[in-house]
């Protein structure tokens, strides 16, 4: 069975409609690749972030569009946006909304208390908007901070999901 993708509205610091969400995504894009980023100076995300620009085609080509997404305050965000330029919606979530949604914790357990160094570990979900309601189709959790799949894991990822009928409601 597979689960509904959770709305969030978040201030987007790039391109695409601010504030962002799932459903202000234009109809032609089918899957929304959500990368969940550790923090703002977290050296592996912003390699990510611009690895993930330098391929925006290859997503756009498959009917995907990237969405990053930092819980930090806006104005650190937009330091992102300001350095790389990013091609795609980049969102602050400082109040981790979207981060909890899809069960993505700023801070682990007891010690994650004391130092956000045992916090978030990069996660990537891919939500399918080709039903009538959007649906996690893939999820990868790091478990670590350079736990992260590469450009071209995700890309054969959305070929594998564009090659199988979108998840329909059954009729009553």
């Amino acid at each position: 069975m597979t689960q509904e993708a959770r709305e969030f509205s978040l201030p987007n610091v790039a391109v695409g409609p601010d504030p962002f969400s799932l459903s202000a995504l234009p109809d032609d894009v089918e899957f929304a690749v959500l990368f969940f980023q550790r923090d703002h100076y977290c050296t592996n995300c912003r390699k990510q972030v611009r690895d993930l620009a330098d391929r925006i085609e290859a997503f756009h080509g498959r009917g995907a569009e990237v969405v990053s997404i930092v819980p930090e305050p806006i104005e650190r965000v937009e330091q992102w946006q300001e350095k790389f330029g990013l091609p795609y919606p980049l969102l602050a979530d400082p109040d981790v909304e979207a981060g909890d949604a899809y069960d993505q914790p700023v801070r682990f357990g007891i010690l994650g208390k004391f130092s956000d160094f045992f916090g978030r570990m990069p996660e990537v979900v891919v939500v399918d908007r080709r039903g009538s309601d959007p649906e996690i189709a893939y999820v990868h959790k790091g478990s670590s901070t350079f736990d992260r799949p590469d450009v071209d894991e995700i890309l054969a990822e959305l070929d594998a999901l564009r090659a199988e009928p979108p998840q329909r409601d059954a009729p009553a």
